[in-house]
């Protein structure tokens, strides 16, 4: 299997590599998300589009400073009816987060994208559905409580494979999709790549 640069902070993609015998090896591609997201908000881009092109971004940052090795950059974004909801950057917009998704149906698009010597050469956009229970303010607190910081910011507030997947319902869809990288999508391609 070839080995990977992997254009993420993400300890969490890096895990779900490690754990399919994926060698990786990481590059921050420290690009600024925001104001690419406002941007394609603004023209009116769908979040499938958002989390497709922030994923190219990354990996064709990376893959032109590092020549001849693929290159994978990721990103998921929660789509709530419609809006772009982005990952908390403290403890109040995360518990505003949960407000906005309590008792909500609501979609993690996860996007992957290969690229080569600055090129895309592959992508992929996958699509999990969760629905969230009903919580008072006070158990959504309680459960915030439990992250750590890290944790917080690394899952987009939910930590579907530990204390997260008691805020649900209903999950549909493939769980490394939740965490942020469908992995049997990017195996595929990687272990068919000339």
């Amino acid at each position: 299997m070839h080995k990977i640069i992997l254009a993420s902070k993400s300890e969490v993609r890096k895990n779900i590599l490690n754990k399919n015998n994926i060698e990786c090896e990481v590059h921050f591609s420290n690009i600024d998300e925001d104001p690419i997201k406002e941007s394609l908000i603004k023209e009116g881009a769908s979040p499938e589009i958002i989390s497709k092109n922030l994923a190219e971004i990354k990996a064709c940052k990376v893959s032109q400073k590092i020549h001849d090795q693929l290159v994978l950059g990721a990103d998921s974004v929660i789509d709530l009816n419609g809006i772009v909801i982005s990952k908390p950057e403290n403890r109040k917009q995360a518990i505003d987060i949960l407000k906005q998704l309590n008792g909500q149906k609501h979609s993690l698009i996860s996007s992957v994208c290969i690229s080569k010597n600055g090129s895309m050469i592959w992508n992929y956009t996958d699509k999990a559905y969760l629905t969230m229970k009903h919580f008072s303010d006070n158990e959504l607190q309680i459960y915030l409580d439990k992250l750590s910081d890290k944790a917080l910011y690394a899952y987009n507030v939910y930590q579907i494979e530990g204390e997260g997947r008691n805020l649900f319902d209903k999950i549909e869809g493939d769980e490394d999709t939740i965490m942020g990288l469908p992995i049997k999508k990017i195996k595929e391609y990687i272990e068919n790549y000339k």
